[in-house]
């Protein structure tokens, strides 16, 4: 029997959620501050709508999806981890570093599972392309880039950075397997005072580097992570059709006579399957709960990816928070 999971959150990635479980036969319930949109979606997919105050407590459910403003997601993670439910919360599942570290504690204490909806980490080309650099295909990596422009959405709590940076925050660490050592951000605000754009630089202790740019006022949609290694670089471009979201493009650099000569191949499109992400991060999260595995996008994650939105934001509050994410990194790197 498949675990019982309720969606708390009916908005617009909620009622993904809501059908993702429903076509795994996991969704036995939906909750949401507005009754009559929670009723709507419980009828649509033959579940129950369970009031908000009653779905932490409710015996019948084993575990929670929280898909809310990220405001209430840290109040709301904890109530479900009390009531005794495993929970994967969306991102970010906090808007400070201390409330997350506060979650991930309390969810180990009560030895429940903790995921965060970290969905890009679950996307088969990004999946293929961790492979490929774990293999060293690419050679030694050096350098990460990655850009996520589009227009829209706008949010009264969060901006562009807090928004669309932590999925490809999420895989960066998958790939550098470590947390930066110097964060620099800068942003831009043009609708309202929170920034429409970001860029973070990071540099890492294990000497690689990487930057990210993020904007919610862009005329054009942009989806790009590009690996650059030693041997060939590397492109998940999820804009582009199935056949071509992921490609390597093989180099070389050499100096002959003082001078820099080169040699660069067509790109090579690796084959990888067709699925969808929040699918695979959905059954991934069912399979963590039957078997009490730790998942692939887990707490501590989720505060690293933190620590570095934190960082690269560019309120002086942030940047006092910054200093003690550095001063943290550099004594970990003398141990």
């Amino acid at each position: 029997m498949a675990p019982r999971v309720a969606v708390l959150g009916c908005g617009y990635w909620g009622s993904n959620h809501i059908r993702t479980l429903k076509s795994l036969g996991a969704l036995a319930a939906v909750s949401d501050v507005n009754v009559h949109r929670a009723e709507g979606f419980a009828a649509e997919h033959d579940v129950e709508a369970i009031p908000v105050e009653e779905v932490f407590t409710r015996k019948d459910i084993d575990a929670m999806v929280l898909a809310l403003p990220p405001q209430f997601h840290a109040e709301n993670a904890i109530r479900a981890i009390e009531g005794g439910k495993d929970v994967l919360v969306e991102k970010p599942i906090a808007l400070n570093v201390e409330d997350a570290e506060r979650e991930v504690r309390i969810a180990r204490e009560h030895k429940r599972i903790f995921m965060v909806g970290h969905v890009l980490r679950y996307h088969p080309a990004f999946e293929k392309l961790l492979e490929l650099v774990n293999q060293g295909a690419l050679g030694e990596v050096r350098y990460i880039h990655a850009h996520r422009l589009g227009l829209g959405k706008f949010h009264t709590e969060s901006d562009a950075l807090w928004d669309l940076a932590p999925h490809d925050l999420s895989m960066i660490l998958a790939i550098t397997k470590c947390e930066p050592s110097e964060i620099h951000g800068e942003g831009a605000a043009i609708i309202d005072n929170l920034s429409d754009f970001a860029h973070v630089h990071m540099k890492f202790p294990n000497g690689m580097r990487s930057h990210l740019f993020a904007s919610r006022l862009n005329p054009y949609r942009e989806r790009r992570l590009t690996v650059v290694g030693t041997k060939a670089m590397a492109v998940f471009d999820d804009v582009e059709p199935w056949g071509r979201k992921l490609a390597i493009y093989r180099f070389e650099v050499w100096q002959d006579n003082n001078q820099w000569a080169f040699t660069a191949d067509e790109p090579e499109y690796i084959p990888v399957e067709e699925a969808m992400p929040l699918t695979r991060e959905l059954q991934h999260f069912l399979h963590c709960i039957e078997t009490r595995e730790e998942p692939r996008t887990n707490g501590d994650e989720a505060i690293a990816v933190l620590r570095i939105l934190t960082a690269g934001s560019v309120h002086h509050k942030a940047k006092e928070i910054a200093g003690k994410t550095q001063a943290k990194n550099k004594d970990t790197a003398k141990k």
